[in-house]
């Protein structure tokens, strides 16, 4: 069974709107790149900037990050936003893109726009005393499903036995 055969079922496909408004008002992802053995997955917070279609990601660099060695090498990323409120109240975005560090120089310009709404406190208070590197998900495709009331066998339902 293919994601188009579970509209019948009470999944939707998300406009662009929706995608946008979904990306907007939520603040953690997961970041997918390629790697040797499998997928580098990483859960992270990220800031869309609606403006320019792109996720800006801080990172906290080590001396040998996995993460900043893949993203350095991957020639396209994915990154996944869900939200599920309850079985049958969820959504779920998937952009793809390039990504890259942004230059040291473009920093602080940035960083007055940047209005990551939620992070880990244990990165915040770690974010203070390591370095930092701040990553750009250009986001060249994306596409979004959600559903967002009782599928229609169960509305049915519903509606017959409150009938009777």
């Amino acid at each position: 069974m293919g994601v188009s055969d579970l509209e019948s079922l009470g999944m939707h496909w998300m406009d662009d709107a929706d995608i946008t408004t979904t990306l907007a008002t939520q603040s953690v992802g997961v970041l997918g790149l390629n790697a040797d053995g499998g997928p580098c997955l990483r859960p992270l917070s990220y800031w869309f900037d609606e403006e320019h279609d792109a996720l800006y990601f801080t990172y906290l660099v080590e001396d040998d990050s996995e993460k900043v060695n893949q993203s350095e090498n991957a020639t396209s990323a994915q990154f996944l936003v869900y939200n599920v409120e309850t079985t049958f109240n969820w959504r779920s975005v998937l952009v793809t893109g390039t990504i890259e560090a942004v230059p040291e120089a473009d920093r602080a310009e940035l960083n007055e726009r940047l209005d990551i709404d939620w992070q880990p406190d244990l990165f915040e208070r770690a974010s203070t005393s390591k370095r930092t590197a701040l990553y750009r998900l250009d986001i060249q495709d994306k596409t979004g499903i959600k559903q967002l009331e009782l599928p229609p066998d169960l509305r049915e339902a519903s509606t017959e036995s409150r009938m009777e």
